[in-house]
Protein backbone atom coordinates (compact mmCIF):
# COMPACT_ATOMS: atom_id res chain seq x y z
CA UNK A 1 0.00 0.00 0.00
CA UNK A 2 1.19 3.28 -0.83
CA UNK A 3 4.43 3.94 -0.69
CA UNK A 4 5.51 0.66 1.02
CA UNK A 5 5.17 -0.71 -2.22
CA UNK A 6 8.01 -1.53 -4.35
CA UNK A 7 6.24 -1.23 -7.10
CA UNK A 8 5.09 2.12 -5.79
CA UNK A 9 8.21 3.55 -5.56
CA UNK A 10 9.02 2.81 -8.76
CA UNK A 11 6.88 4.49 -10.39
CA UNK A 12 7.02 7.41 -7.98
CA UNK A 13 10.98 7.54 -9.15
CA UNK A 14 10.47 6.96 -12.72
CA UNK A 15 8.07 9.62 -13.20
CA UNK A 16 7.70 12.27 -10.87
CA UNK A 17 4.57 13.66 -12.17
CA UNK A 18 2.75 10.33 -10.86
CA UNK A 19 0.77 10.88 -7.92
CA UNK A 20 1.21 7.97 -5.02
CA UNK A 21 -2.43 7.73 -3.08
CA UNK A 22 -0.90 6.06 0.34
CA UNK A 23 -4.12 4.71 0.79
CA UNK A 24 -4.12 2.54 -2.80
CA UNK A 25 -2.39 -0.62 -2.98
CA UNK A 26 0.31 -0.94 -5.83
CA UNK A 27 0.77 -4.50 -6.17
CA UNK A 28 1.81 -4.98 -10.05
CA UNK A 29 3.85 -3.15 -12.57
CA UNK A 30 3.76 -4.74 -16.41
CA UNK A 31 6.24 -3.69 -18.73
CA UNK A 32 5.57 -5.73 -22.45
CA UNK A 33 2.57 -5.68 -24.81
CA UNK A 34 0.09 -7.99 -23.40
CA UNK A 35 -3.08 -6.77 -24.79
CA UNK A 36 -4.28 -6.73 -20.97
CA UNK A 37 -2.11 -4.07 -20.10
CA UNK A 38 -0.05 -2.80 -22.90
CA UNK A 39 3.13 -0.56 -22.26
CA UNK A 40 2.58 3.37 -23.26
CA UNK A 41 5.50 5.15 -24.78
CA UNK A 42 6.97 7.68 -22.68
CA UNK A 43 8.34 9.83 -25.73
CA UNK A 44 5.62 11.84 -27.26
CA UNK A 45 7.23 12.33 -30.78
CA UNK A 46 6.88 8.67 -31.58
CA UNK A 47 3.30 8.30 -33.22
CA UNK A 48 2.63 4.99 -31.77
CA UNK A 49 1.14 5.05 -28.25
CA UNK A 50 1.59 1.64 -26.82
CA UNK A 51 4.33 -0.57 -27.09
CA UNK A 52 2.06 -3.12 -28.64
CA UNK A 53 1.07 -1.01 -31.23
CA UNK A 54 5.17 0.08 -32.26
CA UNK A 55 6.03 -3.67 -32.62
CA UNK A 56 3.20 -4.43 -35.03
CA UNK A 57 4.35 -1.38 -36.89
CA UNK A 58 8.32 -2.05 -36.79
CA UNK A 59 7.90 -6.11 -36.44
CA UNK A 60 11.79 -6.53 -37.21
CA UNK A 61 12.94 -4.76 -33.80
CA UNK A 62 11.86 -8.01 -32.50
CA UNK A 63 14.98 -9.41 -33.98
CA UNK A 64 14.53 -12.39 -37.32
CA UNK A 65 14.14 -15.17 -34.99
CA UNK A 66 12.05 -14.08 -32.38
CA UNK A 67 9.66 -12.91 -34.77
CA UNK A 68 9.46 -15.92 -36.76
CA UNK A 69 9.37 -18.09 -33.64
CA UNK A 70 6.66 -15.92 -32.05
CA UNK A 71 4.30 -14.54 -34.76
CA UNK A 72 5.59 -11.26 -34.67
CA UNK A 73 4.60 -11.13 -31.28
CA UNK A 74 6.71 -10.18 -28.06
CA UNK A 75 7.02 -12.92 -26.38
CA UNK A 76 7.43 -12.30 -22.55
CA UNK A 77 5.76 -9.99 -20.30
CA UNK A 78 8.04 -8.55 -17.47
CA UNK A 79 6.13 -7.57 -14.19
CA UNK A 80 7.43 -6.39 -10.75
CA UNK A 81 5.27 -7.76 -8.06
CA UNK A 82 4.98 -5.97 -4.15
CA UNK A 83 3.03 -8.76 -2.00
CA UNK A 84 2.02 -7.87 1.25
CA UNK A 85 -1.17 -10.65 1.29
CA UNK A 86 -0.76 -13.86 0.03
CA UNK A 87 -1.56 -14.35 -4.14
CA UNK A 88 -3.54 -17.26 -4.41
CA UNK A 89 -3.03 -21.17 -5.05
CA UNK A 90 -2.62 -21.54 -8.45
CA UNK A 91 -0.98 -23.20 -11.30
CA UNK A 92 -0.84 -22.34 -15.11
CA UNK A 93 -1.50 -24.39 -17.74
CA UNK A 94 0.87 -25.98 -20.76
CA UNK A 95 0.00 -24.79 -24.56
CA UNK A 96 -2.16 -28.06 -24.84
CA UNK A 97 -4.26 -26.99 -21.73
CA UNK A 98 -4.10 -23.14 -22.43
CA UNK A 99 -5.95 -24.11 -25.54
CA UNK A 100 -8.40 -25.93 -24.62
CA UNK A 101 -9.84 -23.59 -21.36
CA UNK A 102 -9.40 -20.32 -23.97
CA UNK A 103 -11.42 -22.18 -25.91
CA UNK A 104 -14.14 -23.13 -23.29
CA UNK A 105 -13.64 -20.26 -20.95
CA UNK A 106 -12.51 -17.25 -23.00
CA UNK A 107 -14.25 -14.88 -20.15
CA UNK A 108 -11.55 -16.80 -17.17
CA UNK A 109 -8.49 -18.26 -19.81
CA UNK A 110 -8.21 -14.89 -21.39
CA UNK A 111 -5.74 -16.36 -24.28
CA UNK A 112 -4.27 -19.54 -25.79
CA UNK A 113 -0.78 -19.64 -24.44
CA UNK A 114 0.74 -21.21 -22.00
CA UNK A 115 2.68 -19.22 -18.91
CA UNK A 116 6.01 -20.64 -17.45
CA UNK A 117 6.77 -17.75 -14.93
CA UNK A 118 10.50 -17.10 -13.06
CA UNK A 119 10.37 -14.37 -10.00
CA UNK A 120 13.52 -12.90 -8.86
CA UNK A 121 13.44 -11.34 -5.49
CA UNK A 122 13.96 -7.95 -4.99
CA UNK A 123 13.60 -7.84 -1.47
CA UNK A 124 13.72 -11.21 0.80
CA UNK A 125 10.48 -12.87 -1.07
CA UNK A 126 8.58 -15.69 0.02
CA UNK A 127 6.54 -18.43 -1.66
CA UNK A 128 5.32 -21.60 -1.57
CA UNK A 129 6.33 -23.76 -4.74
CA UNK A 130 5.52 -27.56 -6.01
CA UNK A 131 4.81 -30.54 -3.63
CA UNK A 132 7.13 -31.18 -0.61
CA UNK A 133 8.92 -34.20 0.00
CA UNK A 134 6.45 -37.30 1.05
CA UNK A 135 8.06 -37.73 4.20
CA UNK A 136 7.26 -34.23 5.63
CA UNK A 137 3.30 -34.33 4.15
CA UNK A 138 2.87 -37.27 6.03
CA UNK A 139 4.62 -35.93 9.17
CA UNK A 140 1.52 -33.06 9.27
CA UNK A 141 -0.85 -35.94 8.78
CA UNK A 142 0.32 -37.16 11.99
CA UNK A 143 0.47 -34.08 13.83
CA UNK A 144 -2.22 -32.23 12.58
CA UNK A 145 -5.63 -34.06 12.98
CA UNK A 146 -8.06 -31.52 11.18
CA UNK A 147 -5.85 -32.31 7.96
CA UNK A 148 -6.19 -35.91 8.81
CA UNK A 149 -10.25 -35.45 9.07
CA UNK A 150 -10.40 -33.73 5.66
CA UNK A 151 -8.25 -36.18 3.64
CA UNK A 152 -9.72 -39.49 5.23
CA UNK A 153 -8.12 -42.05 6.74
CA UNK A 154 -7.85 -44.33 3.88
CA UNK A 155 -5.98 -41.71 1.57
CA UNK A 156 -3.80 -40.73 4.57
CA UNK A 157 -2.70 -44.28 4.85
CA UNK A 158 -2.12 -44.59 0.99
CA UNK A 159 0.21 -42.06 0.76
CA UNK A 160 2.21 -43.30 4.00
CA UNK A 161 2.72 -46.58 3.05
CA UNK A 162 3.74 -45.25 -0.75
CA UNK A 163 7.44 -45.83 -1.17
CA UNK A 164 9.84 -43.99 -2.40
CA UNK A 165 11.13 -46.64 -4.72
CA UNK A 166 7.95 -46.22 -6.56
CA UNK A 167 7.42 -42.63 -7.38
CA UNK A 168 4.16 -42.98 -9.74
CA UNK A 169 2.89 -45.21 -6.90
CA UNK A 170 3.87 -42.08 -3.88
CA UNK A 171 2.24 -38.91 -7.07
CA UNK A 172 -0.99 -41.18 -7.48
CA UNK A 173 -0.96 -41.32 -3.26
CA UNK A 174 -0.50 -37.59 -3.47
CA UNK A 175 -3.12 -36.82 -6.30
CA UNK A 176 -5.77 -38.79 -4.27
CA UNK A 177 -4.68 -36.67 -1.04
CA UNK A 178 -4.55 -33.36 -2.44
CA UNK A 179 -7.86 -33.69 -4.64
CA UNK A 180 -10.01 -34.70 -1.67
CA UNK A 181 -8.67 -31.81 0.14
CA UNK A 182 -9.50 -29.62 -2.44
CA UNK A 183 -12.92 -30.27 -3.10
CA UNK A 184 -13.94 -31.11 0.82
CA UNK A 185 -17.17 -29.73 1.25
CA UNK A 186 -17.47 -26.18 2.64
CA UNK A 187 -18.99 -26.49 6.07
CA UNK A 188 -16.81 -29.50 7.01
CA UNK A 189 -13.65 -27.71 6.32
CA UNK A 190 -14.43 -24.39 7.46
CA UNK A 191 -15.34 -26.32 11.04
CA UNK A 192 -11.79 -28.09 10.87
CA UNK A 193 -9.77 -25.07 9.88
CA UNK A 194 -11.43 -23.29 13.06
CA UNK A 195 -10.59 -26.04 15.46
CA UNK A 196 -7.13 -26.03 14.00
CA UNK A 197 -6.80 -22.35 14.01
CA UNK A 198 -8.11 -22.24 17.86
CA UNK A 199 -5.75 -24.93 19.25
CA UNK A 200 -2.49 -23.60 17.32
CA UNK A 201 -4.05 -19.71 18.69
CA UNK A 202 -4.44 -21.57 22.49
CA UNK A 203 -0.76 -23.26 22.14
CA UNK A 204 1.27 -19.98 20.82
CA UNK A 205 -0.37 -18.52 23.43
CA UNK A 206 0.96 -20.81 26.72
CA UNK A 207 4.37 -20.40 24.62
CA UNK A 208 4.46 -23.96 22.96
CA UNK A 209 6.32 -24.76 19.74
CA UNK A 210 3.44 -24.81 17.17
CA UNK A 211 6.35 -25.33 14.01
CA UNK A 212 5.02 -29.27 13.85
CA UNK A 213 1.81 -27.59 12.52
CA UNK A 214 3.37 -25.00 10.83
CA UNK A 215 1.37 -22.46 12.89
CA UNK A 216 2.68 -18.91 12.19
CA UNK A 217 2.27 -19.51 9.08
CA UNK A 218 -1.61 -20.34 9.04
CA UNK A 219 -2.47 -17.62 11.29
CA UNK A 220 -1.35 -15.40 9.14
CA UNK A 221 -3.04 -16.85 6.14
CA UNK A 222 -5.68 -17.79 8.48
CA UNK A 223 -5.68 -13.71 9.23
CA UNK A 224 -6.11 -12.48 5.46
CA UNK A 225 -8.74 -15.73 4.09
CA UNK A 226 -10.61 -16.72 7.06
CA UNK A 227 -12.20 -20.07 6.37
CA UNK A 228 -10.37 -20.47 2.72
CA UNK A 229 -9.58 -24.35 1.84
CA UNK A 230 -6.05 -22.39 1.06
CA UNK A 231 -5.07 -22.36 4.62
CA UNK A 232 -4.07 -25.98 4.67
CA UNK A 233 -2.16 -26.08 1.70
CA UNK A 234 1.31 -25.16 3.85
CA UNK A 235 1.32 -28.96 4.36
CA UNK A 236 1.59 -30.07 0.97
CA UNK A 237 3.95 -27.54 -0.84
CA UNK A 238 6.98 -26.38 -0.12
CA UNK A 239 7.71 -22.97 1.73
CA UNK A 240 10.28 -21.14 -0.33
CA UNK A 241 12.43 -18.25 0.48
CA UNK A 242 14.49 -16.33 -1.73
CA UNK A 243 17.14 -14.02 -0.93
CA UNK A 244 17.22 -10.42 -3.31
CA UNK A 245 18.84 -12.07 -6.62
CA UNK A 246 17.61 -15.27 -5.55
CA UNK A 247 15.40 -16.50 -7.98
CA UNK A 248 12.69 -19.30 -8.38
CA UNK A 249 10.96 -21.14 -11.58
CA UNK A 250 7.67 -21.63 -12.35
CA UNK A 251 7.22 -24.36 -15.31
CA UNK A 252 3.53 -26.07 -16.66
CA UNK A 253 0.99 -27.10 -13.72
CA UNK A 254 3.70 -26.18 -10.78
CA UNK A 255 1.52 -25.39 -7.77
CA UNK A 256 2.61 -22.22 -6.04
CA UNK A 257 1.49 -19.09 -4.39
CA UNK A 258 3.63 -16.09 -3.33
CA UNK A 259 3.18 -14.80 -0.16
CA UNK A 260 5.08 -11.93 0.59
CA UNK A 261 7.72 -9.46 -0.62
CA UNK A 262 8.74 -7.92 -3.59
CA UNK A 263 10.05 -9.51 -7.18
CA UNK A 264 10.62 -9.03 -10.46
CA UNK A 265 9.04 -11.44 -12.44
CA UNK A 266 8.73 -12.23 -15.84
CA UNK A 267 6.55 -15.13 -18.01
CA UNK A 268 5.69 -16.00 -21.40
CA UNK A 269 3.31 -13.63 -22.35
CA UNK A 270 -0.22 -14.55 -21.15
CA UNK A 271 -2.29 -14.16 -18.12
CA UNK A 272 -3.87 -17.99 -18.01
CA UNK A 273 -4.16 -18.81 -14.08
CA UNK A 274 -6.10 -21.90 -12.37
CA UNK A 275 -6.89 -21.03 -8.91
CA UNK A 276 -8.16 -22.74 -6.00
CA UNK A 277 -7.79 -21.14 -2.83
CA UNK A 278 -6.45 -17.79 -1.12
CA UNK A 279 -8.42 -15.92 -3.70
CA UNK A 280 -11.64 -13.98 -3.88
CA UNK A 281 -11.42 -14.53 -7.46
CA UNK A 282 -12.93 -17.53 -9.79
CA UNK A 283 -11.50 -20.90 -8.54
CA UNK A 284 -11.23 -23.97 -10.88
CA UNK A 285 -10.33 -27.01 -8.44
CA UNK A 286 -10.84 -29.88 -10.84
CA UNK A 287 -9.19 -28.32 -13.33
CA UNK A 288 -6.21 -27.51 -10.83
CA UNK A 289 -6.16 -30.94 -9.37
CA UNK A 290 -6.37 -32.81 -12.85
CA UNK A 291 -3.65 -31.03 -14.35
CA UNK A 292 -0.86 -30.49 -11.34
CA UNK A 293 2.71 -32.17 -11.43
CA UNK A 294 2.28 -34.35 -8.49
CA UNK A 295 6.17 -35.00 -7.86
CA UNK A 296 7.26 -34.09 -4.10
CA UNK A 297 10.98 -32.60 -4.47
CA UNK A 298 12.68 -30.84 -1.79
CA UNK A 299 12.42 -27.14 -1.83
CA UNK A 300 16.04 -26.57 -1.68
CA UNK A 301 15.37 -27.39 -5.45
CA UNK A 302 13.12 -24.71 -5.93
CA UNK A 303 15.72 -21.66 -5.94
CA UNK A 304 16.70 -21.68 -9.91
CA UNK A 305 20.67 -20.34 -10.12
CA UNK A 306 21.90 -18.23 -11.82
CA UNK A 307 25.25 -18.13 -14.09
CA UNK A 308 27.51 -15.09 -14.72
CA UNK A 309 28.26 -14.37 -18.28
CA UNK A 310 31.21 -15.66 -19.69
CA UNK A 311 31.08 -12.35 -21.77
CA UNK A 312 30.75 -9.46 -19.43
CA UNK A 313 31.44 -10.66 -15.88
CA UNK A 314 28.60 -7.82 -14.38
CA UNK A 315 25.81 -9.76 -16.18
CA UNK A 316 23.94 -12.41 -14.14
CA UNK A 317 22.18 -14.83 -16.19
CA UNK A 318 19.02 -16.45 -15.01
CA UNK A 319 18.22 -18.93 -18.33
CA UNK A 320 15.19 -21.23 -17.50
CA UNK A 321 14.36 -24.46 -19.38
CA UNK A 322 11.17 -22.50 -21.87
CA UNK A 323 12.25 -20.71 -25.26
CA UNK A 324 10.51 -17.87 -24.49
CA UNK A 325 12.23 -15.63 -22.00
CA UNK A 326 15.72 -15.03 -20.09
CA UNK A 327 16.12 -12.65 -17.59
CA UNK A 328 19.65 -10.89 -16.89
CA UNK A 329 20.87 -8.84 -13.68
CA UNK A 330 23.24 -6.43 -14.53
CA UNK A 331 25.51 -5.12 -11.30
CA UNK A 332 27.72 -2.23 -12.19
CA UNK A 333 29.92 -1.75 -9.80
CA UNK A 334 30.76 1.82 -8.10
CA UNK A 335 34.31 2.31 -10.61
CA UNK A 336 32.91 1.72 -13.74
CA UNK A 337 31.41 5.40 -15.41
CA UNK A 338 30.83 4.04 -18.82
CA UNK A 339 29.18 1.06 -19.44
CA UNK A 340 27.95 -0.60 -22.43
CA UNK A 341 24.35 -2.50 -22.83
CA UNK A 342 25.44 -4.81 -25.58
CA UNK A 343 22.97 -5.25 -28.62
CA UNK A 344 21.23 -8.93 -28.85
CA UNK A 345 19.60 -10.54 -31.30
CA UNK A 346 16.18 -10.27 -29.55
CA UNK A 347 13.97 -7.30 -28.45
CA UNK A 348 14.61 -6.87 -24.81
CA UNK A 349 13.33 -4.49 -21.44
CA UNK A 350 15.49 -2.93 -19.49
CA UNK A 351 14.46 -2.04 -16.25
CA UNK A 352 16.86 0.00 -13.61
CA UNK A 353 16.23 -0.27 -9.92
CA UNK A 354 19.16 1.49 -8.32
CA UNK A 355 21.29 4.17 -10.13
CA UNK A 356 21.56 6.83 -12.07
CA UNK A 357 22.98 7.18 -15.80
CA UNK A 358 22.26 8.96 -19.34
CA UNK A 359 21.93 6.71 -21.90
CA UNK A 360 23.12 7.08 -25.32
CA UNK A 361 21.67 5.29 -28.51
CA UNK A 362 22.17 5.87 -32.14
CA UNK A 363 18.75 4.41 -32.77
CA UNK A 364 17.03 6.98 -30.34
CA UNK A 365 16.50 10.59 -30.65
CA UNK A 366 18.50 12.14 -27.78
CA UNK A 367 19.90 10.95 -25.03
CA UNK A 368 17.77 9.44 -21.95
CA UNK A 369 18.05 9.94 -18.63
CA UNK A 370 17.79 6.91 -16.60
CA UNK A 371 17.18 6.71 -12.72
CA UNK A 372 15.21 4.08 -10.07
CA UNK A 373 11.98 3.13 -12.03
CA UNK A 374 12.95 3.96 -15.90
CA UNK A 375 11.75 1.38 -18.36
CA UNK A 376 13.61 1.30 -21.68
CA UNK A 377 12.89 -1.50 -24.73
CA UNK A 378 15.46 -2.30 -26.93
CA UNK A 379 15.59 -3.58 -30.20
CA UNK A 380 17.19 -6.11 -31.47
CA UNK A 381 20.92 -5.24 -32.72
CA UNK A 382 20.96 -2.29 -30.90
CA UNK A 383 23.16 -1.25 -27.83
CA UNK A 384 22.75 1.99 -25.22
CA UNK A 385 26.06 3.29 -23.64
CA UNK A 386 25.71 4.38 -19.51
CA UNK A 387 27.11 7.03 -18.63
CA UNK A 388 26.71 6.46 -15.00
CA UNK A 389 26.42 9.63 -12.79
CA UNK A 390 25.50 7.21 -9.32
CA UNK A 391 27.98 5.14 -7.79
CA UNK A 392 27.48 1.71 -9.58
CA UNK A 393 23.83 0.96 -10.70
CA UNK A 394 21.33 -2.41 -10.52
CA UNK A 395 19.63 -3.16 -13.68
CA UNK A 396 17.46 -6.16 -14.74
CA UNK A 397 17.15 -6.95 -18.60
CA UNK A 398 14.36 -9.15 -20.07
CA UNK A 399 14.85 -10.84 -23.30
CA UNK A 400 14.42 -13.86 -25.22
CA UNK A 401 17.84 -16.33 -26.24
CA UNK A 402 16.37 -18.47 -28.88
Amino acid sequence: VGLESEVAKLVASGDPLVQIQPDQPYAELWMGAHPRGDALIRDNRIPQKTLGQWIADNPACLGAKVKDAFQGQLPFLFKVLSVNTALSVQAHPNKELAAKLHAQFPEHYPDANHKPEMAIALTPFEGMCGFRPVEEIVSFLQTVPELRALIGEVAAEQLERSGSDDPRGVSAALRVCFTRLMKSEKKFFVDQLNMLVKRISQEAAEGKDTSGSNGDLLLRLHSQYPGDIGCFTIYFLNLVRLEPGEAMFLGANEPHAYLHGDCVEIMACSDNTVRAGLTPKFIDVLTLCEMLNYTPAPSSSKIFPAAQSQLDPHVYLYDPPVPDFTIMRIEIPASIKLYLISAMDSASILLVIQGTAVGTSTAAASEMSLQRGSVIFISANESISLHLSSPGMLLFRACCLL
